[in-house]
């Protein structure tokens, strides 16, 4: 979010929906997120964060997640996050096209609905499933008929339990140290100079968090998003080879 009255409006947004939580002793949710929206709540964490706070997407691993403003213990009582899960399949999957992420999430947004109303896309073989608000699921599972040239049907499906697993790649790299631009430019075989201006135009986030020092070091459980490539988790604590470096394996999701 490049556009300085968005970014005020959506902090604005933050701070009203925190103080009807703690006002009205009630959840308040926010839309689903995408990182750069995720960032701007960091910037005034501390300003929202006395009512209490949660994240959460659909399923684990998801980029774009909703808030949830409240205390549970608290309250004494917990509201679910009011997401649904949406399967899309041809009508017909012997003559269905070979469909990408960006045909499933245009032909959502062709039903000019709001892209806060959508969370993650997960696309398998000629299917997606995505999660999306639970108001906005009707709407879409009667007015989504057609994806490019391939007719098709949606149900709301329970959660994640039928999502297929994003299976990550657990790859082993040695690097010098654990900067986060070393980390990047070895898990996907790019030059520093690449790497660098990543940080630089703001493509680099870690656990949702807008990371615009290259050297700030990684440590073990972190996820980073590094935008155009995809994102890595760090699964352990590094060790030393015989040659001084540090070997790391992390779980690279393509």
């Amino acid at each position: 979010m490049e556009n300085e009255k968005e970014i005020l409006q959506l902090k604005n947004r933050f701070r009203d929906l925190a103080d009807k939580a703690f006002s009205q002793n009630m959840f308040a949710f926010t839309g689903f997120l995408g990182l750069s929206e995720q960032d701007i709540f960091w910037q005034i964490e501390r300003e929202v964060g006395y009512v209490g706070y949660s994240f959460f997407g659909g399923a684990e691993e998801t980029d774009r997640k909703m808030v949830r403003f409240g205390n549970m213990a608290e309250l004494g009582y917990e509201v679910p996050f009011p997401i649904v899960c949406i399967h899309i399949q041809p009508l017909l999957a012997k003559f269905a096209d070979a469909l990408s992420h960006r045909d499933f999430l245009g032909a959502l947004m062709n039903l000019g609905i709001e892209r806060s109303t959508l969370g993650d896309i997960r696309v398998g073989d000629k299917e997606a499933y995505f999660f999306c608000t639970d108001t906005i699921a009707p709407y879409i599972c009667e007015n989504l008929t057609q994806v490019k040239h391939t007719h098709v049907k949606c149900d709301v499906v329970e959660g994640a339990k039928e999502i297929p697993a994003e299976e990550p790649e657990r790859v082993t790299v040695q690097v010098a140290s654990l900067r986060a631009d070393a980390l990047i430019a070895k898990v996907y075989n790019k030059s520093r100079e690449s790497c660098l201006e990543l940080f630089r135009t703001q493509k680099v986030y870690i656990d949702g968090r807008l990371c615009e020092n290259n050297s700030r070091q990684l440590k073990a459980q972190e996820t980073v998003n590094a935008r155009g490539y995809g994102k890595f988790r760090i699964l352990g604590e590094a060790r030393e080879t015989k040659k001084g470096k540090l070997a790391i394996e992390v779980a690279v999701y393509r």
